[in-house]
């Protein structure tokens, strides 16, 4: 069992954003900006393109709403879209707030939020997604 099958079993607790019977979105506890979000299937397939067709094609419908409301939620040029899938073998997306291609390098230092701040920036997210 993958660490994100644990957090969507909830034995592992997590900031959740929202969740369908195929995919389940939660902040990244070490993101690259405020507002990181990860979007993975409710089953585990390593590969992200391993995933059936209609889990692939309903990451980015699932995303979507999720997307937007990081972009109304915190400042940036957009939300950028990452598949990595280096880190756990469990596919996921990374759904970052950014205003240039540099915000989606994973190779730079990653913040390190307090549990005060990483549920302040999943409530400002759930506002604007459930509005």
């Amino acid at each position: 069992m993958t660490i994100f099958s644990k957090i969507i079993a909830g034995e592992i607790p997590a900031y959740k954003i929202a969740e369908n019977d195929k995919f389940f979105a939660f902040l990244d506890i070490f993101p690259l900006r405020e507002g990181h979000t990860l979007i993975v299937p409710k089953i585990e397939v390593d590969d992200f393109f391993d995933m059936a067709e209609n889990y692939l094609g309903g990451i980015l419908l699932f995303a979507r709403p999720i997307a937007k409301a990081i972009e109304k939620a915190f400042p940036c040029n957009r939300c950028g879209i990452s598949v990595v899938g280096l880190e756990v073998p469990h596919a996921h997306m990374h759904l970052v707030p950014i205003d240039s291609s540099d915000d989606l390098n994973f190779t730079r230092h990653k913040l390190k939020p307090g549990p005060e701040q990483l549920k302040a920036a999943q409530e400002k997210i759930l506002r604007h997604l459930l509005a």
